[in-house]
């Protein structure tokens, strides 16, 4: 779900300049613990960086999203030496905005930081994907505290997506769902219904409990609170070996691979070379979770490449502000924003 908005104000130019003025364009990621802002010229070069809190109104409410957009703005438009007049287009990843029936309500937010400049927002794994493929088109698989999906078309015109709303529609894996399953795993041991494993020694460490009976028995009441945090813990236990830690690992994994190809078959994207955009803490696991990801989503589609996401998501934003201030973004301008983004953070 692409959007593209063109505010009614219109900046008007005088008739006698003799040159263009460089044009600038914005792009924001709005997260769920932060914000990030930052402003290119059309070459592509990084001049300004702002960061603020968080911007999902579903923890902070319109107005925090607001503000978290607002201040970003002001921190990189000073850090630029700029003013929103100079702004030619805008690009917004917004957490949360999931649903067509939000477009109103999020445009309406957006209003109100009075840009002139058109503008795009999309879901925040969107800018992952336009930054992390190689033409800006592809499918972006997010695991992170929690997962996500999403695909774009190469003419930018049809989306694939996953609800992302993990556990309760059977989407996984992040780093809650990995958990979520680790901790049902440690629970068959105990009745044995399921094998030993050591994660239950290292889950019996991490929270005090004196043995498994009382982990099992503090977690189920809430007394032991053991959360996304500790995902870490069983790509340990895999490591050292636990064939139960390694299943799930490889569960977690084929999982992935399972959100990749609802996308996929949603934009026929089967027969098709393209990237599939990794980013996340989950994959900073390596190949015992990545390796089945790819066997699952090639099974499906064998030319799909899987490449982790190198850059900030942010300079996907820009990119979507230039595409609505109308500058083609080109591989020149790709490369002078990785080139230069770290410069102005």
């Amino acid at each position: 779900m692409e959007l593209t908005r063109h505010p009614g104000a219109t900046q008007s130019v005088a008739p006698l300049l003799t040159y263009n003025p460089m044009r600038y364009f914005l792009g924001a990621d709005l997260g769920a613990t932060k914000t990030h802002t930052l402003i290119v010229d059309e070459t592509g070069r990084a001049v300004g960086f702002g960061e603020s809190g968080p911007g999902n109104h579903e923890t902070v409410g319109y107005d925090g999203m607001f503000e978290a957009m607002h201040t970003g703005m002001e921190c990189a438009l000073k850090a630029a030496g700029l003013v929103k007049a100079d702004i030619a287009g805008a690009g917004f990843g917004v957490a949360g905005f999931d649903w067509p029936s939000e477009y109103g309500v999020t445009a309406q937010t957006i209003d109100r930081l009075d840009l002139s400049a058109p503008y795009k927002f999309v879901n925040d794994a969107v800018p992952g994907l336009v930054a992390g493929s190689e033409e800006g088109w592809g499918v972006v698989a997010v695991s992170g505290t929690g997962s996500n999906c999403r695909g774009w078309d190469r003419e930018h015109k049809r989306e694939g997506r996953v609800t992302g709303h993990g556990v309760m529609m059977g989407e996984g894996a992040g780093a809650s769902e990995l958990i979520f399953r680790c901790m049902q795993i440690v629970g068959y041991s105990w009745t044995k219904r399921g094998p030993a494993t050591r994660l239950a020694d290292a889950l019996i460490e991490l929270v005090g409990a004196k043995d498994l009976e009382d982990l099992i028995r503090g977690y189920t009441m809430y007394d032991y609170q053991v959360g996304a945090d500790a995902a870490p813990l069983v790509f340990r236990v895999a490591e050292e070996g636990d064939a139960v830690a390694r299943e799930l690992i490889r569960w977690a994994g084929c999982e992935l691979g399972e959100m990749v190809n609802a996308v996929i078959r949603q934009l026929d994207f089967e027969d098709l070379a393209f990237d599939v955009v990794m980013t996340g803490s989950m994959f900073e696991g390596g190949r015992m979770l990545i390796e089945p990801m790819r066997d699952t989503v090639q099974a499906l589609a064998p030319k799909a490449r899987l490449v982790r996401l190198k850059v900030p998501p942010v300079l996907g934003a820009v990119m979507l502000g230039m595409e609505a201030g109308g500058n083609q973004v080109t591989r020149d301008i790709r490369d002078r924003m990785n080139e230069t983004v770290m410069a102005v953070r």
